[in-house]
């Protein structure tokens, strides 16, 4: 990871951003299941495809073998900016997270389980980094991503038109449940500089 991109000021500013919206985003998911949701601090880098296909590597538990990583991606554009959302889900135990939306839990809803908890998590968090940043996104339909492969091998095979990216981590579980999720921002290299000129309009 390189952050040459980044001056010390700007990063906290997104940080800070990123700590907002993550909050304002678990509220309303702790509010729907009724729940409390365990946050870290978010963590904001330069990345590039290489870089994030090894972060979700990395969030693979090398002793649970039978839960592979899903993801849901969800693109958003809007005043410069542009990039996808990427939500994956980890260790989560998909019983649990149906008995929390009140679904009855079988192997032909887990897609939309894993819809659901984008729309709100993801859906809430680019609402409220829009609103900080005084513009507003578009948002795309989610796609599932993986499938018959995981979201790794699916994210490598993709083709990419940039060489690295502004990427904003995020984690989420829920307590006392086996529900673990890592929300992932990613702003391509092409539009960092509208980012960081929003950025600066807010250090003034």
């Amino acid at each position: 990871m390189t952050t040459k991109l980044l001056s010390e000021d700007q990063r906290d500013c997104l940080q800070e951003i990123a700590n907002v919206a993550m909050g304002q985003s678990a509220d309303r998911l702790a509010r729907l299941l009724d729940v409390f949701v365990v946050l870290s601090i978010p963590t904001v880098g330069i990345l590039t495809p290489s870089d994030i296909a090894m972060t979700l590597q990395s969030l693979q538990s090398d002793d649970d073998s039978t839960n592979s990583l899903t993801g849901v991606c969800q693109g958003f554009i809007g005043g410069g900016i542009a990039g996808e959302a990427l939500l994956i889900f980890n260790g989560t135990n998909y019983q649990d997270l149906a008995e929390l939306l009140r679904y009855q839990h079988n192997r032909d809803i887990q897609n939309e389980l894993l819809m659901d908890t984008t729309n709100v998590l993801g859906g809430a968090c680019l609402h409220s980094l829009a609103r900080q940043l005084d513009t507003q996104f578009s948002l795309g339909p989610p796609t599932l991503l993986g499938g018959s492969s995981d979201p790794t091998s699916n994210l490598q095979k993709r083709k990419v038109r940039w060489s690295e990216a502004l990427v904003i981590e995020i984690n989420y579980s829920i307590e006392h449940h086996r529900v673990n999720c890592d929300l992932l921002l990613v702003i391509s290299e092409n539009c960092i500089d509208g980012l960081l000129e929003k950025l600066d309009y807010l250090l003034e």
